[in-house]
């Protein structure tokens, strides 16, 4: 048997909220963690749009200035999300002074504005007020209150706080603020940033073509094409690359001013110092064509140099915001699944309000076909949910009153009245949004190579650049500062450190969003990664190879034991055992008071009753004393056993487990319960078995138990008579051997192991936050859910190392290619350009994966 009440685990900084409400004997652990966690220093996540970065060497930049802040303890910037997590200590540093930062360093941050409908004002105190109190609410960057039109307009950072957070606020200080109307989706910034893109690149081409046609004019085996008088005339150049060079590539000069402003350099820098390069010389030869030949029409000019190189990396920059948009589309999807209004019963009368607006406590009204607005418990009502978009399991579960439902889900049949339990960010689909946001925003180890090589990356280009022209220019073509300029040119355009950049967090973004629709939470990017190196997984048996809902199978009597007369031996002893074990919340006990309660013995209740992890209980029914456990707690109370060790024997040997039962000091019993496998246990184990991965079970049962359920599930290692607590200690064992190790279990009583192993997992249907005890939470209850996050994790690893593999081949062999003449910069251009567009297409490859 295996018992509850082991330790919370020291490595979690915070207590598993599931953990501390569904572990009966661990209450007090919980407690005593909740209280040693209330004295550490408060630490405030703040999370922050951030615009303006164009490469990886931003995103380090913002990094390293955020991190040298005083009271700033972490800062990850993720250049594919254009997102900064910023942890820090609010009694010594406020968001306005991190944004503050940030502006400082060149960039910006976004903020989001709403409106409300104010009532209850009566003067302009009122209105004072409420500016006043909500501006204090962190995550609020600016408040305006007008008492005319009884509205507020409000702006602030969406990743800090939330629209019903602001509206509570409101009705707390004794008004009542509604949102001005329906909340309609606002405009996504990403789509009016790829509007501009486009707009830009398109006449930037439109401006450029004549240049590139002007170009091909010099080339031999082009001579054929006719180009107009007029396209070869400098100062007509000169007037279609000026606009391209300083207006459409302005953008270029603002963002190459502020990286060298703050002492870094970036993808701008390069860029600005290449087209300069080519448009300030081509300048110089136009101007000096005056001097020697008035207005000469065949000198060879480089303004199509500049301007072809600008609206190739517009091009490529378009394609690649079209790509990295993509990249998110699996938080939109889940964000879809949101029902946008509910129908709630207030003062007996059904009105419908936007979701946003439901509160705790309402009765929300689910007709057939509609979806559950947010989770809640059946108050009335018959009818079968479709959970299939959040657990991934296909059969509609029956649901009846005093049942649990999840927002986002969809009532098949019947009518159900539903009492909101949570609702806003507290709702299960909020919180699988937020832990898929986290993972994407989060960073995994591989990506230290890159921030490394970014760095330095532009420096290094810039000398190389130069080391070109001069050799060119003194060696290679002696005095030839047209020939030699455009090699150099080439090596600067041709560096991409934006490759380099978007190679890991784009796999990231598209993997663990993929994971998401297949029913996999990746907590963050280390356990994406470290996912992949698993070797060894520990099964828990109860809940998880098994069903863990056991029945009572057998019920053993002795002759000697003297019961209620009015009723059979067997029902007597189950109705005393019974009466014990209603005080449990085991799955073991759950089964004997089941067992018992379908006979119809009521049983009395219990008193003294106590808990011994992993043994057994102990109660007083009818001033009898009952013992209900192991061999071992029977050997601990006094009682001889022996007498029934072949009986259970023979249960043990037909997988089911066997209770002894004492009453007052004699063993009088037996009673057995059995608990089946999963439908697909099985196959799982075959399917980590083909990946190469060996598989363990872990149990608190008695060896011949263990081992019967392990034979049926294809499980040859068994780990039997573990107590909860030594299960952290079997996983410890089995890493000294030098093998990864995942711990799969159901994130209650499997905590420590959880914490303890090099991948937690936890089986369960993302309705609790059992997510926090583990790395990855399979929504699935299905075990081939585990061979499928190593399977995904694999691939996404994969794909960043051909991501890396990629970027940086591509630079090591394009920039000496370069430099040793062989692309002119426009061939450059368009390479860097496409460099970018590659990786992001390639990581979006994942988004289509089937396991």
């Amino acid at each position: 048997m295996e018992r509850q009440g082991e330790e919370v685990p020291k490595r979690r900084s915070t207590p598993s909220l599931f953990y501390i409400l569904h572990t009966p004997y661990g209450y007090r652990e919980g407690c005593d963690l909740m209280e040693e966690t209330a004295a550490a220093p408060v630490e405030e996540l703040a999370t922050l749009q951030i615009t303006g970065m164009t490469c990886s060497a931003c995103a380090a930049r913002i990094e390293k200035g955020l991190a040298r802040m005083e009271g700033v303890s972490r800062a990850n910037v993720n250049l594919a999300l254009e997102q900064a997590a910023v942890g820090f200590d609010p009694k010594v540093v406020s968001v306005p002074k991190i944004e503050e930062k940030i502006r400082s360093l060149g960039y910006d941050t976004v903020k989001e504005a709403a409106d409300f409908d104010i009532s209850g004002m009566t003067c302009a105190a009122c209105s004072a007020r409420i500016e006043k109190v909500l501006g204090k609410l962190p995550g609020i960057a600016g408040v305006n209150v007008n008492l005319a039109l009884e509205t507020a307009h409000v702006e602030y950072t969406p990743g800090m706080i939330s629209l019903q957070d602001i509206i509570a606020k409101v009705d707390s200080i004794g008004y009542k603020a509604s949102l001005k109307e329906d909340r309609k989706e606002t405009a996504d910034r990403r789509e009016l940033e790829i509007s501009r893109k486009r707009i830009k690149w398109m006449i930037s081409a439109l401006l450029s073509l004549p240049l590139l046609w002007a170009m091909v004019g010099h080339f031999s085996f082009t001579s054929w094409i006719p180009v107009p008088e007029l396209f070869m005339n400098p100062w007509f150049q000169l007037v279609l690359a000026t606009p391209v060079q300083f207006i459409i590539g302005w953008q270029f000069y603002v963002g190459a001013y502020k990286a060298l402003r703050n002492g870094s350099a970036n993808m701008d820098v390069l860029v600005a110092l290449g087209t300069s390069a080519a448009y300030f010389y081509s300048l110089y030869l136009t101007l000096d064509s005056l001097r020697m030949n008035g207005m000469n029409h065949t000198v060879e000019m480089y303004y199509e140099t500049g301007a072809v190189l600008i609206t190739l990396i517009l091009v490529g920059k378009w394609f690649e915001a079209l790509a990295k948009g993509r990249s998110s589309d699996a938080i939109r999807s889940l964000m879809g699944l949101q029902a946008k209004t509910a129908l709630v019963i207030r003062e007996g009368t059904e009105i419908s309000v936007p979701v946003e607006e439901v509160v705790i406590g309402d009765i929300v009204l689910v007709k057939p076909g509609t979806k559950i607005p947010v989770d809640g418990e059946v108050t009335e009502g018959l009818s079968s949910v479709d959970e299939s978009m959040l657990t991934g399991e296909s059969i509609p579960v029956e649901k009846k009153p005093g049942d649990s439902v999840i927002g986002a889900t969809v009532n098949k049949n019947g009518v159900l009245r539903i009492k909101a339990r949570k609702v806003g960010r507290d709702t299960a689909l909020a919180q699988i949004i937020r832990v898929v946001e986290e993972a994407q925003g989060s960073k995994a180890p591989i990506q230290r190579v890159a921030d490394v090589i970014s760095g330095i990356f532009v420096p290094i280009v810039v000398a190389i650049a130069a080391l070109t022209f001069l050799v060119w220019y003194l060696w290679a073509a002696p005095g030839q500062f047209a020939e030699a300029l455009e090699k150099g040119i080439a090596v600067l355009v041709i560096a991409c450190p934006c490759a380099l950049g978007l190679a890991t967090p784009t796999s990231i973004m598209a993997g663990s969003g993929r994971a998401a629709e297949l029913g996999i939470l990746f907590k963050g990017g280390e356990h994406l990664e470290a996912a992949q190196g698993i070797q060894l997984v520990v099964l828990d048996k109860t809940g998880t190879v098994t069903s863990g809902k056991p029945v009572l199978t057998d019920v053993l009597v002795s002759p000697d034991f003297k019961g209620a007369p009015e009723l059979a031996p067997e029902d007597a002893l189950l109705s005393l055992a019974a009466a014990a074990e209603k005080l449990s919340e085991h799955p073991l006990a759950e089964a004997v008071a089941a067992g018992a309660a379908e006979k119809g013995l009521a049983g009395s209740e219990a008193g003294s009753f106590v808990n011994v992890p992993g043994r057994g209980i102990k109660a007083a029914v009818q001033g009898r004393e009952i013992i209900v456990g192991t061999r071992r707690m029977m050997e601990e109370n006094g009682v001889n056993s022996r007498r029934w060790l072949d009986s259970m024997n023979d249960l043990e040997q037909q997988g089911k487990t066997a209770m002894l039962v004492a009453v007052d000091g004699d063993c009088a019993g037996v009673v057995a319960v059995a608990d089946t496998i999963k439908p697909t246990s099985r196959e799982a184990v075959a399917a980590l078995r083909g990946m190469g991965i060996d598989v363990v079970m872990i149990t608190g049962d008695n060896e011949r138990t263990a081992r019967a359920i392990a034979a049926e599930a294809g499980i040859d290692r068994v780990m039997a008579e573990v107590l909860p607590e030594g299960k952290a200690e079997a996983v410890r064992k089995l890493q000294a051997d030098g093998v990864k190790v995942a711990m799969v279990g159901d994130g209650i009583n499997d905590a420590p192991a959880l914490a303890t192993a090099d991948i937690g997992m936890a089986v369960g249907t993302g309705t609790d936050v059992a997510m926090e005890a583990a790395d990855i939470t399979l929504m699935r209850g299905d075990l081939k859910a585990i061979a499928d996050a190593i399977k995904m994790s694999r691939k996404t690893m994969g794909n960043i190392k051909q991501n890396l593999f990629w970027a940086l081949g591509y630079n090591t062999i394009g920039i000496p290619v370069a430099a040793l003449g062989f692309l002119a910069p426009w061939l450059a251009g368009a390479a860097m350009a496409f460099s970018s567009v590659s990786v992001v297409l390639n990581a979006l490859r994942l988004q289509r994966v089937k396991l």
